[in-house]
């Protein structure tokens, strides 16, 4: 294909609106939801591949990683794409972390304290569900820091994600965009579910009573956060196999621009092959 989703979906420069962004777009792919979901399936074989080359590269000195960043508004998906997408993955090579409301631990310092802690080693992709966003965001809704406050912490995300992209690791930046219509069907089907319930809280229709608030703080953080280093991709998510399949491009684009190669060996590996197979007679004579 003439196009990559990584060019389709990385949000330009300059003052970004929501509402100009259509959450129910599919463009990039041309069939529907069976033909997404196998083409994603599809996709697990070099994921994997990429993904072990680039832990092989670890484990002879690499300092190379992958930290996939997922913020949406509450039923945007991403714990659907934790299970559809990450779920290709190697596990061993795999680190999730879900932030939730701050401890108290985590609120006597900076914070970018928890996140840092967070931050996946060499050679393994990691995810953050939520993330430092939350402190911009949520921050900014309910006023749990003030303006001046919330204005440096936009500068300290954007050295933040620098300084992880100058130690090597490809940052994914991924904003599931979802329509308020979209997100009340999709409670209602929680509360229609009893299987489905115990993901609801009341505490969601106050914040969906928020959104134009959310909407707002989303477009602020989107905006003075979209670096060269670490750029935003704006994910259309109304569809859910569009929203998985996207992501998983996404990734195996960053991934496949690594140009990972398996680590030479630093070795003559006919001269360990002989040594091996004189050990191996030798331990067939003494037997």
């Amino acid at each position: 294909m003439a196009y990559t989703v990584t060019d389709l979906l990385r949000l330009p420069e300059g003052a970004v609106s929501l509402a100009d962004l259509d959450p129910g777009d599919t463009s990039g792919f041309d069939g529907g939801k069976k033909q997404a979901e196998k083409d994603l399936v599809a996709l697990g074989d070099e994921l994997a591949d990429l993904q072990e080359r680039m832990y092989a590269d670890a484990y002879v000195g690499g300092s190379r990683k992958v930290l996939i960043v997922l913020q949406g508004m509450d039923t945007s998906g991403k714990g659907g794409v934790v299970k559809h997408v990450l779920g290709l993955l190697d596990p061993n090579g795999l680190q999730l972390k879900s932030f939730k409301k701050p401890t108290e631990e985590e609120l006597a310092h900076d914070f970018l304290w928890r996140i840092e802690r967070a931050v996946p080693p060499a050679g393994v992709v990691g995810a953050f569900d939520r993330s430092h966003y939350e402190d911009v965001l949520a921050a900014r809704v309910h006023q749990y820091a003030d303006e001046a406050e919330i204005e440096r912490r936009y500068g300290a995300i954007n050295d933040f994600e620098k300084g992880l992209v100058d130690s090597s690791t490809v940052v994914l930046k991924c904003m599931l965009h979802i329509s308020a219509e979209e997100q009340r069907k999709r409670l209602l089907a929680r509360l229609d579910k009893p299987e489905k319930r115990w993901k609801f809280k009341p505490g969601d229709v106050d914040e969906r009573a928020l959104w134009r608030d959310y909407e707002k703080a989303y477009e602020i953080a989107l905006e003075r956060c979209n670096t060269d280093a670490a750029p935003w991709y704006v994910v259309p998510s109304d569809h859910k196999w569009y929203r998985n399949w996207a992501i998983g491009q996404l990734l195996l684009e960053a991934l496949r621009g690594m140009d990972l190669e398996w680590p030479q060996p630093d070795y003559d590996v006919d001269e360990q092959r002989a040594r091996l197979t004189r050990a191996a007679d030798q331990a067939s004579t003494k037997s």
